[in-house]
């Protein structure tokens, strides 16, 4: 897979419950479309699964992806597979297995130990098991356009994003490149690489496996914040909070300092781990390494106190008062 690809991951599968999601202009085909992976097999269904099955079964584990790889980037008339994975945070990821036609780019290289903010656009589709297909890279919406300035860096007309699973946690993303020309791939390919997908996660991050072969973190988990004056990365524990401001974010930093960074506070609830960071207000979300007092009025007012020179005082929508106990165990 191509480092440039796996900046775009996020494929699930075939048929999408009520209709795909479309984004087009005067009628025509949609540019990317969510997909959910349907129950069952579609007519006319690629054979990739059972080839992807016998390479498991009878080769070393990366020796596998790469023939999987192979395989279904031929058959897909893709010029581009691609492979990455996710550390344990899910806060970087990095290009692991990579085919590529002969005279097209390889670009495993490029993303090494990168930051998941790169994908902020596509992260909640992979999170919640949906594959992305995106027939059309200038067609992009405007919300993704640092995504599809990096895909168009690297030469991609389309391309396809599937997520791996394992044993309930997103682990890493299968995808295909088209570079010579658009590809529509079809909801019978979309389902087949999904499958692929699936059997990859079981041979790869199942019950009674090593794990990962990322090792775990990799390197610093740097948060890389996005703000007029350039990129901004930060420990991801000098994080106290972030507050919505309009289809910004007010990144609250250990210290007192802030950072407004550019993305909307929706898109870093899928970038930040939820067993750290927890929504107490549908404005704000705290890093509960920073909650510091927790206040409770007579009349059922909740308010947090967090790590800021200035006092840190944050009020606790009534919606999030269980969650936030719970998480507390208060």
């Amino acid at each position: 897979m191509s480092a440039r690809s796996a900046v775009m991951p996020a494929i699930s599968s075939a048929a999408s419950e009520g209709g795909a999601a479309q984004v087009a202009e005067g009628g025509s085909a949609p540019a990317w479309r969510p997909i959910t992976t349907a129950a069952v097999a579609l007519p006319g269904q690629p054979d990739w699964p059972f080839h992807a099955a016998q390479a498991l079964l009878s080769l070393p584990a990366d020796e596998a992806v790469s023939a999987i790889l192979e395989a279904t980037g031929l058959a897909a008339q893709a010029d581009r597979a691609w492979m990455f994975e996710y550390d344990d945070e899910l806060l970087r990821f990095r290009n692991t297995h990579e085919w590529a036609r002969r005279g097209v780019p390889s670009f495993i290289q490029d993303l090494q130990d990168a930051p998941v903010t790169i994908i902020a656009w596509l992260q909640p589709h992979l999170l919640a098991g949906r594959s992305v297909l995106i027939a059309d890279v200038p067609g992009m919406p405007r919300v993704a356009r640092a995504l599809q300035a990096e895909l168009l860096r690297q030469g991609n007309a389309s391309i396809l994003c599937v997520p791996i699973h394992g044993e309930g946690k997103l682990r890493a993303c299968l995808g295909l490149d088209a570079t010579r020309a658009p590809v529509r791939w079809s909801d019978a390919q979309v389902a087949a690489l999904a499958r692929c997908a699936d059997l990859i996660g079981r041979a790869r991050y199942g019950a009674g496996h090593a794990g990962r072969s990322t090792g775990g973190s990799l390197a610093a988990a740097l948060v890389y914040l996005r703000h007029r004056h350039g990129v901004h990365g930060v420990e991801r524990d000098r994080i106290v909070a972030l507050r919505a401001a309009r289809n910004r974010t007010d990144v609250w930093l250990t210290g007192g300092g802030a950072v407004v960074d550019l993305r909307p506070l929706g898109q870093w609830t899928a970038l930040l781990p939820p067993a750290v960071f927890v929504r107490i207000h549908r404005t704000t979300l705290v890093n509960l390494k920073h909650v510091r007092h927790v206040e409770r009025s007579p009349a059922g007012r909740w308010r947090v106190q967090v790590d800021r020179p200035d006092g840190g005082w944050l009020p606790v929508a009534r919606s999030c008062q269980r969650e936030l106990q719970a998480r507390l165990g208060l």
